[in-house]
């Protein structure tokens, strides 16, 4: 057992035992570290990969990337248990910030640390920039009004703004039709609604003050020399790039009083107190923030005491319509990496809309011209140099920024990360396609260990060499400046985050994966047996049973239009359809791969992680092996698939993956691009775009500002009640129409190509427990009221014994008899009302799946003889059988037969009527890494029937039927049907992120 820690005591900079030892082998350099690690950093901070070049080096330029294991030196250092500082020695000008450095607990318990940036340290100061005491309250400000509603002129007015235009998105033509009915019916009173028509809604938005950054445009052209008497058309266009100053954006974030407690204002190293390993989260506990501001501080260190502020940057094309003629937007977004990864991946308007990009067109003669390819790269690099133009001082020299606290700080900022797909990065990075944009590895062998790419490499091999040999050898457009070249610090090969959405779920599993396996079966069987077995995989998929979340392909697989979302669900049921149709390598593979992709996506990862991370990557690249051996591909050079190989430095610069990922920009294109879209007139839709998107703000903005001043308290109708002193209960049903409300809704949902289940809920509610599992208020009339119906229901006779033995554990919860060996005659007996539900909520900590910003989600478990008028649905849950045991050595699982609750003695007892399962073996499977169950018999056949308390139910569990051990077509099988109709499940740890984390 670890040693306990004190949590009174600060962990100690250094040890007075140690004496430094390693010197800086740099010339110049006189620092002695007592440590590897402390060396390596410093060398990574201080003296560049590219710094300065081997001795024969211009002469032998080949001799570059070909460095082996240069990511195992420089990027596996673990830290050791005396890391609280690096052990920085002699002169330097930030040694007495690091003696002051000490280490704070963080969260209940004391179970994790933080070391925190002596530098950088985010001190309050006043609107002059003047530093405060640490306990100095905020600066005076002229404070709003309470009942300042302006422009507004009450509640009313703001929440019917709100509502027909962020959530209804009504139209001006329907808001009229809306209003000109409400005038009608007041006539009779001599009232009047809260607007005449939609110009008068639209203006009170318009003269909304907060969050208002104007939208600013410039135009490009083409400058250069027009070789012949006929030029391109392109040439004499006119390119029109709209923007926000990302200056103002960020300003408005950080005085967001909603995200005050979801910032991270100084970068930090996080440790676990048990045993000492780093842990990574968020975007500042990475090494990047902290070598950032070391750096910042090594350049200039009068920004001591400043705050660093990351800028992240995500852009990617997004088609709008398709049906009418393509349309397409290029769309800029911006966030900042003080924001939390939960808060940015919530929606929370953490990322923000600040430009929409030129798409540079011409005719099909001159389209595939170089002189065009060249202009429309470097079209894209000058308008993000403009667009970001107004960061490139305070990058330099800080400025006094208000924060949502009310105090003011003093603001570096700095150029962190790009979120991009491959094609983006590769226009972003100066490069060739199908090469690297991280590392100087060969595109005819990318997996070969290499140098990492940076500017200063570039810059130095464009002066060095001419275009064609920068092209042939190493990849690079010699001809294009990038944007990064404008800013200081800035690095763009630095900069590129991982994407699991593009490298690993879309690329690395549908486009490599997927594809590979249908290949193989047509090498190795040919065309018309393969497709037999592709249409048996197709229907095997099909009869997986529902779950929440779970994405369905009623129809198979071969659609056309395949989205991101389409592949996430594949991946949850893909491995068990596929086995026993291939061969046991290419399981592994899927396991090996799948476990990489589960674990990247966590929301903390460890260093233990980061091993299980190796691992995974070491075994997918045996496994795959196996494609390559029967003929189906030829080479594993594959730019999105070598990219798992920079994954663990990256996780090391940036924290964990899931905050800078494509799938939170493609997400903002529906909110930002293509529903604001839909609500133009289609003729020059973009100004009318940018309009729709003002006003989306100033509401969002005016709603933070409201409730921050208390004025959105309870509901329009219950503060009209309380002004005219009339206090009236209002009963909150949201918990019931979430529940009940969700059946409805999803009968009327369209059936397309492939659909979602059953979709959770996000929570914004604290974290107050791990999970907790309610039923809804709302029980169901028609069914069993007393327990003999309930037996005759369900067609288990010997319900009335178990309701008594369950009673007796309840009363004497000490007794340690197996419930069988009870005597009935001591267990207590119950003939009253019962009442039966059709589903409870389970909420629990998800922070690694979408979830609120405190990582809170909410499920639905499902009881019910009838589901979408398709047939019955009886979930299945994990139960708590061993508080003290890991994993599924502490869960078993359970198929619910009904909810039901029951009053005895004047105590609620809400329970559930389950079928346990039985574990088979001792561990997982170890092809598809899942564990194997079946349902539970007694004697003579009889299903092992309980009634548990809910107290014990961890959340819901998703079976899939092992396929390959039954002689049954799937053909006629429903979901519906398939917990009844198999006789062995795997428990599906790919049903989502908190299923892998708790089913090892």
């Amino acid at each position: 057992m670890p040693p306990v820690r004190d949590p009174g005591r600060s962990r100690p900079t250094q040890r007075a035992d140690c004496v430094p030892q390693l010197p800086c082998d740099e010339p110049g350099c006189n620092r002695w570290f007592r440590n590897l690690s402390g060396l390596t950093q410093h060398k990574r901070t201080y003296h560049p990969s590219f710094s300065r070049y081997p001795e024969g080096f211009r002469n032998n330029p080949g001799l570059l990337g070909s460095v082996e294991h240069e990511d195992h030196v420089a990027d596996r250092s673990s830290p050791l248990p005396d890391h609280a500082s690096d052990g920085y020695q002699g002169e330097d000008l930030l040694d007495r910030e690091r003696e002051a450095m000490s280490a704070k607990f963080i969260g209940p318990g004391s179970k994790v640390y933080r070391n925190y940036h002596p530098g950088l340290n985010a001190r309050k100061c006043d609107d002059r920039g003047q530093f405060l005491p640490d306990d100095a309250p905020p600066p005076p400000r002229a404070e709003k009004v309470p009942n300042d509603w302006n422009p507004y002129r009450n509640r009313l007015e703001f929440e019917l703004a709100d509502f027909l235009f962020t959530h209804a998105e009504m139209s001006a033509k329907k808001i009229d039709m809306l209003l000109e009915i409400w005038a009608a019916s007041l006539l009779e009173s001599g009232g009047q609604p809260l607007f005449m028509n939609h110009a008068d809604l639209y203006g009170v938005i318009d003269s909304t003050r907060v969050g208002n950054v104007r939208w600013e445009n410039f135009t490009i052209q083409y400058a250069g020399e027009e070789r012949n008497n006929d030029p391109a058309p392109w040439m004499s266009d006119v390119y029109d790039v709209w923007f926000r100053d990302p200056r103002e954006v960020i300003h408005n974030i950080l005085a967001n009083s909603g995200f005050t407690d979801e910032l991270d204002y100084v970068p930090y190293h996080e440790y676990d107190a048990s045993n000492d390993q780093r842990r990574w989260q968020d975007f500042m506990s990475g090494d990047w923030a902290w070598e950032q501001a070391d750096r910042i501080l090594g350049d200039d260190p009068t920004t001591g005491g400043a705050t660093l502020v990351p800028v992240i940057l995500g852009s990617d094309k997004t088609t709008v319509s398709v049906a009418t003629g393509q349309t397409d937007y290029y769309p800029l977004y911006l966030s900042i990496g003080n924001v939390r990864n939960t808060v940015r991946r919530a929606h929370r308007n953490a990322v923000v809309l600040i430009g929409f990009l030129a798409m540079p067109k011409t005719t099909r003669e001159h389209a595939s011209t170089p002189a065009f390819r060249r202009f429309k790269r470097q079209l894209f690099h000058s308008s993000l140099t403009r667009i970001l133009h107004s960061l490139c001082r305070p990058m330099k020299v800080p400025e006094t920024v208000l924060f949502g606290d009310n105090y003011y700080r003093r603001v570096i900022y700095a150029l962190a990360a790009y979120i991009a797909d491959y094609e983006e990065q590769v226009l972003l990075s100066c490069i060739i396609r199908n090469w690297c944009p991280k590392c100087l590895a060969h595109r005819d062998n990318l997996d070969e260990n290499a140098l990492r790419r940076s500017q200063e490499h570039c810059d130095t091999v464009i002066e060095e060499f001419e275009l064609r040999k920068l092209w042939e050898t190493y990849g690079i457009v010699g001809d294009i400046v990038p944007f990064t070249n404008d800013f200081p610090r800035a690095d763009i090969h630095q900069m590129l985050s991982p994407d699991i959405l593009h490298q690993l779920i879309k690329g690395g599993f549908k486009d490599h994966l997927v594809d590979w396996v249908e290949r193989y079966l047509v090498h190795i069987h040919g065309k018309s047996e393969a497709e037999k077995i592709l249409d048996d995989i197709d229907r095997r998929i099909a009869a997986v049973a529902p779950f929440t979340g779970l994405r369905r392909f009623p129809q198979g697989r071969h659609f056309k239009q395949w989205t991101g979302d389409d592949s996430k669900g594949l991946m949850k049921v893909y491995i068990a359809a596929i086995e026993g149709h291939v061969p046991k390598d290419v399981v592994h593979t899927f396991r090996a791969f799948l476990e990489f992709c589960y674990l990247v996506r966590r929301n903390v990862i460890t260093e233990q992680t980061l091993t299980e991370i190796d691992d995974a990557l070491s075994r997918f690249h045996r496994f795959r092996e196996v494609f390559q051996n029967a003929g189906v591909i030829e080479t594993f050079s594959l730019p999105r698939q070598h990219a798992m190989k920079h994954y663990p430095y990256l996780i090391r610069q940036f924290g964990a993956p899931n905050g800078l990922c494509s799938s939170i920009t493609e997400s903002k294109h529906v909110k930002a691009v293509k529903r604001p879209y839909r609500h133009t007139n289609r003729f020059k839709a973009l100004g009318q775009m940018i309009l729709i998107n003002q006003r989306l703000d100033k509401l969002t903005a005016a709603r933070a500002d409201f409730q921050q001043r208390g004025m959105l308290n309870g509901t329009c109708l219950s503060k009209a009640f309380e002004v005219l002193g009339m206090y009236i209960h209002f009963s909150d049903e949201s918990f019931d129409s979430d529940c009940h409300g969700q059946d409805a809704a999803d009968e009327g949902d369209e059936q397309t190509a492939s659909y979602e289940e059953d979709a959770g809920d996000t929570l914004d509610d604290p974290m107050a427990i791990n999970a907790h599992v309610s039923l809804t208020r709302k029980y169901q009339r028609a069914r069993a009221k007393n327990v003999g119906a309930l037996a005759a229901e369900l067609g288990v006779p010997e319900i009335p014994t178990i309701l008594c033995r369950f009673l007796h554990s309840q009363l004497h919860p000490t007794d340690t008899r197996n419930p069988e060996d009870i005597p009935l005659y001591e267990c207590p007996f119950f003939d009253g009302k019962i009442r039966i539900y059709n589903s409870a909520c389970s909420t629990f900590f998800a922070p690694s799946d979408l979830s609120g910003t405190h990582g809170m989600r909410r499920e639905y478990i499902r009881s019910c003889p009838m589901w979408r008028n398709e047939g019955p649905r009886y979930d299945c849950v994990f139960v708590v059988t061993d508080p003290q045991a890991d994993s599924m050595r502490g869960l078993d699982i359970a198929r619910i037969l009904c909810f039901v609750s029951f009053k005895y003695q004047g105590t609620l007892f809400p329970c559930a009527v389950v079928h346990w399962f039985d574990r088979i073996g001792d561990g997982p499977d170890t092809a598809t890494g899942m564990w194997i169950v079946r349902p539970s018999r007694r004697t003579h056949n009889l299903r092992n029937i309980a009634i548990i308390h809910i107290d014990t139910i961890y959340r819901a569990a998703h079976l899939i039927p092992v396929y390959s051990s039954h002689n049954i077509d799937p053909r006629g099988i429903k979901p519906h049907h398939s917990y009844d109709m198999f006789h062995s499940f795997y428990v599906n740890k790919y049903a989502d992120h908190h299923t892998f984390e708790i089913t090892f």
